[in-house]
C-alpha cells in the first residue's frame, strides 16, 4: 500500500521550485494560487534567498504550494489518486498540502487559509523571542520530563529517536547547556517561533475565524491526522483538527504507527522531500520510500506507484 506525505515548515530551500515551472501546467497553478494567497510564490520559490523564505508566512503557502504542484505530476490521470492512495498525511503545514490533495479543500481555499495561518503564526512568535530545536538521539521516556522540567514543549514527537522542542530563547540556551541523557546533539531549526505550543494559541483563534467561512469536502482517502495518528473520515473534522494542530504537539510518531496498522509497503514524500522519508527509513524497515527533490525523482516516484498494489487490489486479494 502506498502512503503520500507532505514535509513542514523548514523543508524549503532558496530556488527549489525553479525546476518544476518547465512542466505543462505548473506556472499556471502557482499563478492561480498566488493570486489566492496574496503573494508571489513563483518569485519567492526561484529567486528569493534563505531569509527571504524562512520568514512563516511565506514558508508556509510555499511549502503548500510546492507539494500540491509535484504531486500533480505523479498521476496522469487524477481519478488515480484515490485508486493507487492508500492514505496521506504532512508535518505540520504540511497537513495543509494533504488535507487539500484529498479533497478536503479545494487549492485556491487552502492557499488562502495556509497564508492566514502563517501571518497568524508570525504574528504570535512575534509576541516573545522564541524557537525550535530538534534533539538527536535519546529516550523519550527520559527527554520528555527533562524537557518539561526546562519549561519547553516536546513540540513534535517525530519518532525514529527525534524529537523537536519548542520554547523561549532562554528556555532553549538552557537545553544546548543541559541535554537529556542519551541525546547526542541539538539542532536548532529555521522557523521562527515556538510552533505548536501555548504560545500559538492567538493564531489558532484567528484561524479558527477564517475556517467558519470554509465548507469541506470529506478526504477522498485515509487521512492521518498529526494529533494522534488517528485516520480522519469527516472534513468538517480534518478542518478542525487543522485549525487546533497549530498550538497542539505534532504526533508523527503515532502517524507512522498508523501507516503500519494500515499495511503501507511503499512512501513517497512531495516536494521539497527528504524530511520525512529519512525518519521513515528508520522507523519503517522494509518499506520502500522516494523523497521527490525535484523533477528527476519523478520517474522513479512513478514507478513506484505502479509496482505498488492498491488498497482496492489487496483487499480483493484478502
Amino acid at each position: 500500500m502506498l502512503v503520500l506525505v507532505a514535509p513542514g515548515q523548514g523543508a524549503q530551500t532558496p530556488g527549489f521550485l525553479t525546476a518544476w515551472l518547465d512542466f505543462p501546467g505548473v506556472r499556471g497553478a502557482l499563478e492561480a494560487w498566488s493570486d489566492a494567497a496574496g503573494l508571489d510564490l513563483i518569485r519567492y520559490g526561484t529567486e528569493a534567498d534563505a531569509e527571504e523564505i524562512r520568514d512563516t508566512a511565506v514558508a508556509q503557502p510555499l511549502l503548500v504550494a510546492a507539494g500540491l504542484a509535484s504531486a500533480s505530476m505523479l498521476f496522469e490521470d487524477p481519478a488515480d489518486f484515490p485508486r493507487k492512495v492508500g492514505a496521506i498525511a504532512g508535518h505540520s503545514v504540511g497537513e495543509f498540502t494533504a488535507a487539500s490533495l484529498a479533497g478536503v479543500l479545494p487549492h485556491e481555499e487552502a492557499l488562502r487559509l495556509v497564508r492566514t495561518r502563517g501571518l497568524a503564526m508570525a504574528e504570535a512568535a512575534a509576541v516573545t523571542e522564541t524557537g525550535m530545536a530538534a534533539l538527536l538521539g535519546g529516550d523519550p521516556e527520559v527527554t520528555v520530563p527533562h524537557l518539561e522540567r526546562l519549561g519547553l514543549t516536546p513540540a513534535n514527537i517525530n519518532g525514529a529517536g527525534q524529537i523537536v522542542a519548542a520554547g523561549t530563547k532562554e528556555q532553549l540556551a538552557a537545553l544546548e547547556a543541559d541535554k537529556p541523557e542519551g541525546v547526542r546533539k541539538v539542532v536548532a531549526l529555521k522557523v521562527a517561533g515556538a510552533f505548536h505550543t501555548h504560545h500559538m494559541a492567538p493564531a489558532v483563534d484567528t484561524l479558527a475565524k477564517a475556517a467558519k467561512a470554509l465548507t469541506p469536502g470529506d478526504p477522498t482517502v485515509p487521512y492521518v491526522s498529526n494529533k494522534d495518528g488517528q485516520a480522519v473520515a469527516a472534513g468538517t473534522e480534518v478542518l478542525d483538527r487543522l485549525v487546533g494542530q497549530v498550538a497542539n504537539p505534532v504526533r508523527w510518531d503515532l502517524c507512522m504507527e498508523t501507516f503500519k496498522e494500515l499495511g503501507v509497503t511503499a512512501l513517497i514524500e512531495v516536494c521539497p522531500g527528504g524530511t520525512l522519508t529519512g525518519l521513515a527509513k528508520r522507523a519503517l524497515p522494509g518499506v520502500k520510500t522516494l523523497a521527490l527533490k525535484s523533477p528527476a525523482d519523478l520517474d522513479a516516484a512513478r514507478e513506484l506507484i505502479a509496482e505498488t498494489p492498491t488498497p482496492a487490489a489487496d483487499a480483493a486479494g484478502a
